[in-house]
């Protein structure tokens, strides 16, 4: 048996179909259209999104996540279109990622920092507590090992 052949048709998305698929809003996606990221097509007053709108998409909430700018990440996905055989997009892209992987680190190491400052600060005041007779409420522990 030979293989259904694939639709010359691309691939179309509704904005809601995208919310879904992504948990986000209608207003999220109108925001990177607004921002030129997403180019949705129009029929009447629904857009109408593109394979190519999709992985936009995907990539752009990837970004977001590991904490790029929308503007970091126009940059790396508008580099796309030269037609260098997305050399250039990858390089930008992989001196963007070792830059964001840094900062990621520094945050990481400042927030550890922080947790310890604090969860010593609490057994110093869950101290006082117990000297003065009365015993520390314990839900956020709780919560923590949960």
């Amino acid at each position: 048996m030979s293989e259904p052949m694939k639709s010359e048709q691309p691939q179309r998305y509704t904005i809601t179909q995208l919310c879904r698929e992504f948990d986000v809003t209608p207003r999220t996606l109108r925001f990177y259209e607004q921002k030129d990221l997403l180019h949705p097509a129009r029929e009447g007053m629904n857009r109408i999104f593109s394979h190519r709108d999709r992985a936009r998409l995907s990539l752009i909430l990837r970004g977001k996540k590991v904490g790029f700018s929308l503007d970091d990440i126009k940059e790396m996905l508008d580099l796309y279109n030269l037609k260098d055989g997305q050399i250039t997009q990858l390089q930008v892209a992989h001196s963007k990622g070792l830059s964001q992987l840094d900062h990621l680190k520094e945050q990481k190491v400042a927030l550890d920092d922080a947790i310890g400052d604090l969860q010593r600060a609490i057994e110093i005041i869950e101290g006082m507590l117990t000297e003065r007779g009365v015993r520390p409420q314990l839900e956020y522990r709780q919560a923590e090992s949960a």
